[in-house]
């Protein structure tokens, strides 16, 4: 079964990456996963160990994070003002904390400096100070060395500050623990900033739904209204659930959904989608899913999810941070041990160099940004409409080096439309568009539609007569005494119809006027204004390969390749046959690249799942498209996969960027620290003041 738990107040990486390996080696326990965004423990564990497992989490999370408070999820569940008063005081009260205890050393230092102060006053000022800014991080590293977890941040910091004390050097040790806890302070103001960014980006679970009930207007939880029912939307209000409009006009806002600034106007007749924020005019909507099922609701699970599917280079760094803290405090070790008794070095001088070693190797600013850096991106590109289903996806969008696409609903409209008229014999353009308008007007297919959309003027049935269906060739109909066919060229040829071939490429409607040949109806899907300028601006970011797989014929297949300037195209292809075409493209693409198809999310299901990245381009609302892929792009726009993949990139710059500044800086630090020209202050610059900086070039992955 799967069990999901709430720890209130987690905010750092590194600990969480910790509560997740050892949650997940319990007895019992299948799989372990946290979401830093959510605050959240997910678990598969047996039942019948449930109870037991429940509380080795709590002693699991206790020894690493003592301020979390761990509960059951209950579904729905909001925080109260009461938890949102708790975390307020507890910041304000780290906050007097810091400040106390740089007061406190402050005052230490001047009455050394300026009265002349005896030792032992000296002494107590300062281990005061200490004990007020770091008491907390040498129980926490006490705890974990009984629990046998000894190589984490906080051992590091209490071994080498406790070190200072010993060797006579004071001051350092007090400020070494100050700028670490300032550091602490920054970096989970840091991670608070992320999350509430990405949750205000998504914040468009709404608030309350006003439902007409006994033909009054009663206020309810969005939660509680069953499909059917009618609500009301005011003005500046947010659609709390997906529906049709029976009533009113108005202006909606899409940008929480879509990215787009633009509003979308609706008249009676549209669907509603929930997160939509109603601008103007009020909106009688009868509703057509339950909350749990409408588009806000799935929007808000897969993003708050997102941050759960860690990336390659997350995983790699932490496991990197796993083996590397061990390997340093040996380093440490062996600096403060080996030349003393090598070469009769001066034991206080290299004990001094091991513990400046110790503050400068502390892997804080590595497993902090990495993480931060991807959960950004994933915000940065909500804002711009494309939900990222997890950083791995982010990540694999670097390395994407062929995208294929599907035609209808993709690079195309999806809606059939009358391009062209070819009349012959005498027939005009309008006589043609007429004839076959009232020939198609009891039909329901697509390509009728469109006739009578062309046709623009309300049909006059009165005069038509003995309709006929024939199935696989078209109609034939009487009107006004004559016999019109409308159909395609094999109904042409069972007639006996002189008729001129149409080469250009679409869907054709040849009509027949009495025997005689009236001229042709050309139909295509039209194409996506966006759609060429996507393929360009693919082909300029790197993209080396771009493909369309199509059911159409050959004709319509080559047009529309040839329109948008496309490497390569398939056409008359059945679902099975595009997930063969795919799997011979994968094997051919280069082995360290990736292949992506973009689908309407719908028919393309097969294919979706075996590309590298699947990406669904199913527009706002299209449950298919947000279940299926891997990526989902929330407007029909085939160039929000640009910007999806330009954010990725952006995103790893940053991650590579970090990388190299922490271990670059920090590299160069121990070696100045071991040969002894790198003292406290300078250790104290390598672990913090680069984790800052790493956190803070991290945030900038959200501005994106």
């Amino acid at each position: 079964m799967e069990k999901i738990f709430i720890l209130k107040g987690l905010d750092c990486p590194n600990c969480s990456a910790k509560i997740e390996k050892e949650v997940g080696e319990l007895a019992g326990v299948s799989s372990s996963s946290i979401n830093l965004m959510k605050q959240s423990l997910t678990i598969s564990v047996e039942e019948d160990v449930l109870s037991l497992v429940t509380k080795q989490i709590e002693t699991i999370v206790h020894s690493h994070e003592p301020d979390v408070t761990v509960t059951e999820y209950i579904a729905e569940s909001s925080v109260s003002t009461q938890e949102t008063k708790s975390e307020d005081y507890n910041n304000k009260i780290r906050i007097i904390r810091l400040i106390a205890g740089a007061l406190i050393f402050v005052l230490g230092i001047i009455s050394n400096e300026f009265i002349n102060v005896s030792l032992p006053v000296y002494l107590i000022f300062l281990v005061l100070a200490y004990i007020i800014l770091g008491g907390d991080v040498v129980i926490k590293a006490i705890k974990n060395i009984t629990k046998g977890r000894i190589f984490d941040e906080n051992f590091l910091m209490s071994l080498s500050t406790i070190g200072a004390f010993v060797i006579g050097e004071y001051p350092e040790a007090v400020v070494v623990m100050l700028f670490y806890q300032i550091g602490e302070y920054f970096q989970d103001l840091a991670v608070n900033r992320s999350r509430k960014s990405i949750a205000n980006l998504m914040n468009i679970r709404p608030d309350f739904a006003t439902v007409l009930r006994n033909g009054e207007q009663t206020i309810v939880s969005p939660e509680t209204v069953s499909i059917g029912e009618i609500i009301v939307v005011k003005p500046g209000e947010k659609i709390p659930l997906d529906g049709i409009i029976l009533e009113g006009d108005s202006m909606l806002d899409t940008k929480a959904l879509t990215g787009e600034s633009v509003p979308r106007t609706v008249h009676k007749g549209d669907e509603a989608l929930s997160g939509c924020v109603n601008q103007n005019g009020v909106l009688t909507i009868q509703v057509t899913k339950a909350f749990g099922e409408s588009t806000v609701s799935k929007i808000i699970e897969l993003v708050e999810n997102a941050s759960s599917r860690k990336a390659p280079t997350e995983n790699f760094i932490t496991t990197f941070a796993r083996y590397y803290t061990p390997v340093v405090v040996i380093f440490a070790l062996i600096l403060a041990v080996a030349p003393p008794l090598l070469f009769n070095a001066e034991w206080i001088e290299w004990i001094h160099r091991a513990f400046v070693f110790l503050v400068i190797s502390c892997p804080c600013a590595l497993v902090i940004s990495v993480p931060l850096t991807f959960f950004g991106g994933i915000g940065a590109a909500s804002k711009h409409g494309v939900l990222v289903k997890g950083s791995n996806y982010l990540e694999a969008l670097n390395n994407v080096s062929t995208v294929v696409f599907d035609k209808t609903g993709t690079l195309t409209k999806g809606v059939f439309k009358v391009t062209e008229i070819l009349p012959d014999n005498g027939f005009t353009v309008e006589r043609i568009l007429e004839y076959g308008a009232k020939a198609e007007i009891y039909s329901n297919h697509p390509i009728a539609k469109s006739i009578i959309a062309a046709y623009e003027k309300d049909v006059d049935e009165t005069n038509i007569t003995d309709f006929k269906e024939i199935s696989g060739y078209g109609i034939s109909v009487t009107v006004d005494n004559k016999k019109i066919l409308a159909g395609n060229s094999k109904l042409m040829n069972a007639e006996q119809i002189h008729y001129k071939p149409c080469d250009n490429a679409g869907t054709k409607v040849y009509i027949a006027v009495d025997g005689e040949y009236a001229g042709c109806i050309l139909i295509a899907d039209e194409i996506k204004e966006d759609s060429k300028r996507a393929i360009a601006k693919l082909k300029r970011i790197g993209i080396e390969k771009t493909v369309m797989l199509t059911g159409d014929d050959e004709m319509i297949g080559k047009a529309v390749s040839q329109e948008l300037g496309l490497d390569e195209y398939y056409a008359q292809l059945l679902p099975d046959q595009k997930v063969l075409k795919l799997e011979e493209m994968d094997n051919q693409k280069p082995s360290k690249s990736k292949l992506a198809f973009v689908g309407d999310g719908i028919n393309d299901a097969p294919v979706l799942a075996r590309a590298d990245v699947g990406i669904a381009m199913g527009g706002i609302g299209s449950d298919a498209a947000i279940e299926a892929a891997d990526v989902v792009l929330m407007t029909d726009e085939p160039s929000k996969l640009v910007e999806a993949i330009e954010v990725a990139k952006a995103t790893k710059h940053i991650v590579i960027q970090n990388i190299v500044l922490a271990l670059t800086v920090k590299v160069i630090f121990m070696v100045l620290g071991a040969f002894g020209i790198a003292g406290m202050w300078e250790a104290v610059f390598g672990d913090v003041g680069v984790a800052l900086i790493a956190v803070m070039n991290a945030m900038r992955t959200l501005k994106k």
